[in-house]
């Protein structure tokens, strides 16, 4: 009889977002995170297959802004308050340009409450919002490959601008 093929190390995104789901319901771990009411904190988790992981906090009113994973696929689920997040339903080109038309009906949003999560692909444009006036959310992510770069954006309607890259020994 033939051996099963070697699994491959690397994490599908389906296994992402059952590491995130399952870290996320860790009350232990949750509670663990010290939370700032002024701005986000975050711990360095350990993420299965080699990817990146991250628990983060985020006060009342604060977000992301419009960004992507510099190729990695990811996923993240919330693991107490509730997140907001917006997204474009559209494969963004990562690289040859600074400005961006957006065509109408791209925007996608949705809330993600305590235990709900989903994953995304390596071309995924999207910001992240904790829209509470009094309760910090706490969420879990993970990224496979470690992220190589964050993209930042500006957005004014239509017109997507990527604005900055931001490089891992900026928010590790």
């Amino acid at each position: 009889m033939p051996e099963p093929a070697a699994r491959s190390a690397a994490p599908s995104a389906a296994e992402l977002l059952e590491f995130v789901r399952r870290t996320a319901a860790d009350a232990a771990l949750v509670a663990s995170l010290p939370l700032d009411p002024q701005g986000r904190t975050w711990s360095r988790l350990e993420g299965p297959g080699g990817s990146e992981a991250w628990l983060i906090g985020w006060p009342p009113g604060t977000g992301t802004g419009w960004h992507d994973h510099g190729g990695s696929q990811g996923a993240f689920a919330t693991a107490a308050g509730s997140l907001r997040e917006e997204s474009l339903a559209a494969r963004i080109p990562t690289e040859g340009w600074k400005t961006l038309e957006l065509a109408d009906g791209v925007d996608r949003e949705r809330l993600l409450t305590a235990g709900r999560g989903r994953a995304f692909g390596a071309h995924h444009v999207h910001q992240v919002l904790n829209k509470s006036t009094d309760e910090h959310a706490v969420s879990v992510h993970a990224y496979y490959p470690p992220l190589p770069m964050m993209r930042r954006y500006s957005r004014t309607g239509a017109v997507l601008r990527l604005e900055h890259v931001e490089r891992p020994e900026e928010w590790q």
